[in-house]
């Protein structure tokens, strides 16, 4: 689902996407200076390999997640701390940002319920 940030406005632009058994509910909000807020949830079930044992699980995911959107190169050095993602053709595609959300969290390390309990043993 591609959206243009000029339909983006100070009223929040609500969103929902759903990727397997993964939803991705939230909104985009014109924030100031080319920024477009994007606050939204991540929950669901993600289907992860353990990395000690190969086997495949389900991981439970509730992430909250919250980043500016810039239409266009973003070059404010007064607030580098912001986490900003750019967009260089006034559209920002949800879809590719949902799997890049998904990306990142299957990147972490993880270890299924019996790994975890041999570890403790």
């Amino acid at each position: 689902m591609k959206i243009s940030l000029r339909k983006v406005g100070n009223t929040p632009l609500d969103f929902e996407l759903k990727s397997d058994k993964v939803a991705f509910k939230g909104y985009l909000q014109y924030h100031g200076n080319k920024l477009i807020l994007l606050k939204a949830n991540l929950s669901g079930l993600l289907d992860i390999e353990c990395d000690l044992c190969t086997k495949d699980f389900e991981l439970p995911v509730d992430e909250d997640i919250e980043f500016f959107i810039s239409d266009g190169v973003y070059e404010d050095k007064e607030e580098a701390s912001l986490d900003v993602v750019e967009s260089l053709d006034s559209q920002i595609d949800l879809e590719e940002l949902l799997n890049s959300e998904i990306e990142l969290i299957k990147s972490d390390y993880f270890s299924c319920d019996d790994c975890k309990t041999k570890e403790r043993n």
